[in-house]
């Protein structure tokens, strides 16, 4: 196709910067999910502007991890925005906006290139009117100020699930959102009480909790004090149920699939075969058990 392809490491390079201006002199520029901050001398070569799509009802979940954050809160509807990008970064006018509702056990590798393609054809939708002066940066809807939500960017240790203080629905709700990365994970004791007893108290060490991904889950009961507080983790009462797991505050998981370290995903089921009729708790870490003292 002849098309030409620019590779600049950064927006603000000069080079690329320079070229833009002399030998391309673009009439609209799009972005998507481009991660990096784009200069003001960018933002002044287009002649219609940027054009940017972002996978949230802007102004809520402005930054790098919009859809993440979204189900993570447990929002629904979600949504797009398409914008004209700004220095500031998420703060432009909104060309255009598009909710959608999900189901509540969709996560976010199912809803991320769902609203991005949604996006796009919202963008090009736009584009007529954009490159007509129909649409500009002064006749956009301007964003509230007043209601930005920020996206932060994710850290892997927000994927442990702390189900003793946690209740299943924000458990749930993150095991969606951080499906792509960085995954959730929970730890587990195996064995029976007799064998952990026996083992704490000989002079061989503690059980070593068990780290395991959680991969899908579903809420039983969402409402608090469902069930009597447990750390026994069983199997549902039919051959489709998961392990249930009773979180702290009494509502109920059901963990469908999961992935114990070193090992391949499998249905809850799978792994609990694999334990040899060996009883299974979940358990607190060690840092959440020193806060707390």
């Amino acid at each position: 196709l002849d098309i030409p392809v620019l590779c600049p490491e950064k927006a603000k390079d000069p080079e690329f910067l320079t070229d833009l201006e002399t030998n391309y002199k673009p009439d609209l520029c799009i972005t998507a999910a481009y991660g990096q901050y784009l200069p003001k001398r960018f933002l002044a070569i287009p002649k219609y502007g940027t054009l940017n799509i972002h996978p949230s009802l802007l102004p809520r979940w402005r930054g790098a991890s919009p859809v993440q954050r979204s189900l993570e809160a447990g929002d629904n509807p979600v949504g797009v925005s398409v914008l004209f990008t700004v220095s500031k970064m998420d703060a432009g006018p909104i060309v255009s906006q598009k909710t959608e509702t999900i189901n509540t056990n969709d996560d976010a590798t199912k809803v991320l290139p769902l609203l991005f393609d949604i996006g796009t054809k919202s963008l090009l939708e736009a584009i007529p009117d954009v490159v007509g002066g129909k649409i500009t940066m002064d006749t956009a809807m301007q964003q509230d100020e007043d209601l930005v939500v920020n996206a932060d960017m994710i850290h892997s240790s927000e994927g442990e699930l702390r189900v003793w203080k946690e209740s299943a629905t924000v458990c749930h709700n993150k095991v969606r959102g951080f499906s792509m990365w960085p995954g959730t994970f929970l730890y587990f004791i195996v064995g029976d009480d007799d064998e952990n007893d026996e083992s704490a108290d000989s002079t061989t060490d503690a059980p070593e909790p068990m780290k395991v991904k959680v991969l899908e889950t579903k809420v039983l009961h969402e409402k608090a004090g469902s069930v009597d507080p447990t750390q026994d983790v069983n199997l549902g009462p039919t051959k489709k149920d998961g392990l249930h797991l009773v979180c702290g505050d009494g509502s109920v998981l059901e963990l469908i699939k999961v992935q114990p370290a070193t090992r391949k995903a499998m249905d809850a089921r799978s792994f609990v075969n694999g334990l040899r009729g060996k009883k299974l708790k979940w358990v607190e870490t060690m840092p959440e058990l020193q806060e707390e003292k």
